[in-house]
């Protein structure tokens, strides 16, 4: 479901990403298929360094679908950045891979806090967001940030997860599963 990045993959994740519904949404905005492949160079450095962590989503078969990031890292904290190539949305690999996402980002790094900035007029990831039940609405809590990631013309919700609710969310769920398996 979730793999390193790789430069041979970047082709398909290009055709993926530049349609119209994605594009406008995707963090990386590469023109031309030999620019994203330079992005993701880059973003594969920048993971070395510390400053990014980034995955390709896969589907049933391995197949790249999307990728999902954490961008912007500093003291424990970073944004997500996530896009789904249209003929796999709607299909439950967002959720799922957010979850693993988050449990590799916060049990295998020193992640403590994971920031999300949707676009005001992006309702369908507003929405999305919402269904996960570890996603808090930071706007107010977060004042700076939320000044801060505004201060340019476009305009952002900012919604945040923290590791210990995303930790008692996820371990009362596998609780639940397994009282229901008895």
């Amino acid at each position: 479901m979730l793999k390193h990045r790789e430069l041979s993959e970047t082709n398909e994740l290009y055709q993926l990403m530049s349609h119209p519904s994605v594009f406008p949404y995707v963090r990386q905005k590469a023109t031309s298929a030999d620019e994203y492949m330079f992005m993701t160079k880059q973003l594969i450095e920048e993971e070395q360094l510390g400053k990014t962590i980034s995955r390709t989503i896969t589907d049933d078969w391995g197949q790249p679908i999307g990728t999902i990031s954490l961008f912007d890292i500093q003291d424990g904290a970073g944004f997500l950045g996530t896009w789904i190539g249209v003929p796999y949305q709607g299909k439950g690999y967002n959720q799922l891979a957010k979850k693993l996402f988050l449990t590799e980002l916060f049990f295998e790094y020193q992640i403590h806090t994971v920031f999300l900035r949707i676009r005001k007029e992006n309702e369908k990831s507003k929405r999305a967001s919402m269904k996960l039940p570890y996603v808090i609405e930071a706007n107010d809590c977060h004042q700076a940030l939320f000044n801060e990631i505004n201060a340019g013309e476009m305009k952002y919700d900012l919604y945040k997860i923290p590791k210990d609710l995303f930790y008692l969310v996820t371990a009362n769920e596998k609780t639940n599963e397994e009282e229901q398996a008895m």
